[in-house]
């Protein structure tokens, strides 16, 4: 074999290697269409990846957090009237409804031109490259990206600040950023941290520390804040969601002692422990119906 034969045979393996790492191009209508795309990335490229099956919660099956849900509608109308809005941070205990909301204002405001574009926390840090891609494509878009935090040494940090405000660039108008978190400040924060702050002619001014983790998540202009559930407000969505998947319940006092159980085992009162119970409790008693 000549050697520009080699030369071709060794330049044919090296593209076969590339079109199986390389994904599938996605094209300009499929990007067009898609109501929820996907911010995807590997160590050669990044790209757009439509998403095929989405969640269909809605904003009814939120129990317990109406003031949460006014706010980010109210928040939305006005991004998707072209109206000035803001980036929204949702934070609270797990559970508590924060990324279940997003996905239902998907579902509500889909047909009106609103579209999600789900980011990992380590790929927000390409938001610019995410807003090149989608120009030219119809709708409003909602660059989510659920659970953010970050570790108290983490550089993207800093990163991610200057991203969000403070680049010489900034975001499109057709673009805001909903973010979830179990932080309100998206950093553990320590008690020594409070020994930093001082009084300053009787006005209390915070340590630098504290100063720099809030310098983050005040680049989101809203703020809505997700609480426990009571065991009133728990059992009430415990009840919605079994009369959703079973229907109605003859002896709901049994039912509602079993799912206090199951809350206890579970160490939370959330909505998700309420939906998972739910899910058990209809699924045993079909099974033992079926027998």
């Amino acid at each position: 074999m000549s050697d520009i034969d080699q030369f071709f045979n060794r330049a044919n393996l090296l593209i076969d290697k590339l079109e199986s790492i390389l994904p599938d191009h996605n094209s300009k209508d499929e990007l067009q269409t898609a109501t929820a795309l996907r911010w995807r990335c590997n160590d050669r490229r990044s790209w757009l990846e439509p998403v095929k099956y989405l969640s269909d919660i809605q904003l009814d099956d939120l129990k317990c957090i109406d003031r949460q849900k006014q706010a980010i509608i109210r928040n939305t109308r006005q991004f998707l009237q072209g109206y000035p809005a803001n980036n929204v941070l949702l934070w609270g205990p797990r559970g508590t409804g924060k990324s279940s909301l997003i996905k239902a204002l998907l579902n509500r405001f889909r047909h009106e031109r609103l579209r999600l574009i789900e980011v990992e926390r380590d790929h927000l840090l390409d938001l610019h490259d995410i807003c090149d891609q989608i120009q030219g494509l119809d709708g409003r878009f909602i660059i989510y990206c659920d659970d953010l935090s970050f570790a108290a040494d983490d550089p993207s940090y800093k990163a991610l600040k200057v991203i969000l405000d403070g680049s010489i660039s900034t975001t499109p108008e057709n673009v805001l950023i909903y973010a979830t978190s179990n932080r309100r400040h998206l950093m553990p924060e320590y008690m020594s941290e409070n020994r930093e702050a001082g009084i300053v002619d009787g006005e209390l001014h915070l340590g630098e520390t504290t100063e720099e983790k809030i310098s983050l998540s005040e680049r989101f202009g809203i703020w809505l804040a997700f609480h426990p559930f009571s065991q009133e407000q728990y059992l009430s969505i415990v009840d919605y969601w079994v009369e959703n998947l079973y229907g109605p319940v003859t002896d709901r006092d049994a039912m509602n002692k079993l799912a206090l159980r199951w809350a206890l085992q579970h160490g939370s009162r959330s909505g998700r422990s309420a939906w998972q119970f739910a899910r058990d409790w209809t699924g045993r008693r079909r099974l033992e119906n079926s027998v």
